[in-house]
């Protein structure tokens, strides 16, 4: 048995403990096991904690080339014609198989700088060499003969992603 004594305290008060070995220990141990179980672990790719996991990105995943394109059309445009173009852009990914990714909308940004561009689509390519089929491919160009008497301006920014 270890025993501390006098452990002196404002104003002249002592205390005085006999602290057991095992209970020191069993303490120990008990507070070691509570801070495991709350810590998060990271085991092959994911992250545990309290139960849950969460998939994580690996840092080799191959990368990915991103190909934006932003749409304006001419004014007096029909619904009727945008979105004949909105399905056309959208079918394109099951008949142009080089297309990894594929999502699109409606702008609706507050900050009123989007200079008259409505449509955002955005395409995404394993490679260069994907982009080169899709962009001669005859579906797309079937797609652009739909757009040229409706379509203002075009904006198109291609990247690779970035970790």
């Amino acid at each position: 048995m270890l025993s501390l004594k006098s452990i002196n305290l404002k104003k002249g008060y002592m205390i005085t403990k006999n602290i057991n070995i095992f209970s020191l220990i069993t303490v120990s141990v008990f507070i070691i096991t509570v801070l495991s179980a709350c810590n998060k672990s990271v085991k092959n790719n994911k992250i545990t904690k309290n139960k849950e996991t969460i998939s994580i990105e690996k840092s080799t995943q191959k990368k990915q080339l991103r190909h934006v394109v932003l749409f304006k059309f001419k004014e007096g445009t029909t619904q009727k014609k945008i979105v004949e173009a909105e399905k056309a852009f959208s079918s394109l990914p099951a008949k142009i198989p080089q297309i990894r990714g594929f999502e699109w909308g409606i702008n609706n940004s507050p900050e009123g700088v989007d200079k008259g561009f409505t449509h955002c689509f955005f395409l995404t390519f394993d490679s260069e060499e994907d982009r080169e089929v899709y962009l001669p491919h005859p579906d797309h160009k079937a797609f652009g003969k739909i757009l040229e008497p409706i379509l203002e301006d075009v904006l198109v920014v291609d990247y690779w992603v970035m970790d």
